[in-house]
């Protein structure tokens, strides 16, 4: 009797693993863009200190090729390596009006005081998470607009006794205040952006017989952090 025929079963091929681009071959600014995106969740997530972001990302736009770039995130997880999943996108639309738990360290990366003086920052300078001002009976001039924004959320604390605090933001940036005036003033335009990536700079603070401004500086964008940096480093 003949025996059923019985349709043979065939194993499912396994998955090919990317081909990986020779590690002589010139990059991109794609293979660039790529690297400094897993620096930029790396350092978002305090796998990097902000030095060594910086440091990396020094490598990453004097990079000539493959080979170099990949030593630069060798020790970071990658999308699809090893069970790392990529942190989920933030939710579109208005910025929040106070900062995310966990996002703004305690103690301030950089302070700004005027004592019967003045003290300014401006230019092309790197923003740290938390800046402090203090004006006493002096002048604090914070401009932002040539900065160069690591963080997306930002936070400035201004304290003016008989003084003054100018704040000055790129309009395509949201911003948010926080404070009061005891026999003074204390005013910020609140800004929202239309890119859900852009910073949020959040000024806290109170102005006692003093005052304390943050306003948009006309003209002045903020523009995307990898093709600045890029520009800053060249």
């Amino acid at each position: 009797m003949d025996l059923e025929k019985r349709p043979q079963q065939t194993k499912p091929a396994a998955p090919t693993a990317p081909a990986q681009p020779p590690a002589g071959l010139r990059a991109s600014d794609a293979d660039r863009d790529r690297v400094a995106d897993i620096l930029r969740e790396a350092l978002a997530q305090g796998r990097l200190t902000a030095d060594e972001h910086a440091e990396r990302v020094d490598g990453v736009y004097r990079a000539k090729t493959v080979g170099d770039l990949e030593p630069l995130v060798a020790d970071l997880p990658q999308d699809g390596a090893g069970g790392y999943e990529p942190s989920a996108p933030e939710a579109s639309g208005p910025a929040p009006s106070r900062p995310t738990a966990g996002a703004i360290p305690s103690v301030a990366d950089d302070n700004l005081v005027a004592v019967l003086s003045s003290s300014m920052r401006r230019g092309r300078w790197r923003v740290g998470r938390r800046t402090h001002a203090y004006a006493i009976f002096g002048n604090v001039e914070i401009d932002l607009s040539e900065a160069l924004f690591e963080y997306r959320q930002v936070v400035i604390k201004a304290i003016s006794v008989f003084g003054n605090v100018e704040i000055r933001v790129p309009e395509n940036i949201s911003l948010r205040g926080s404070g009061g005036g005891v026999l003074g003033n204390f005013e910020v335009d609140t800004l929202d952006s239309t890119d859900p990536d852009a910073p949020v700079v959040f000024v806290d603070g109170i102005a006692v017989l003093g005052n304390i401004e943050a306003k948009p500086k006309r003209g002045r964008l903020v523009r995307d952090l990898q093709h600045k940096l890029r520009k800053y480093l060249d």
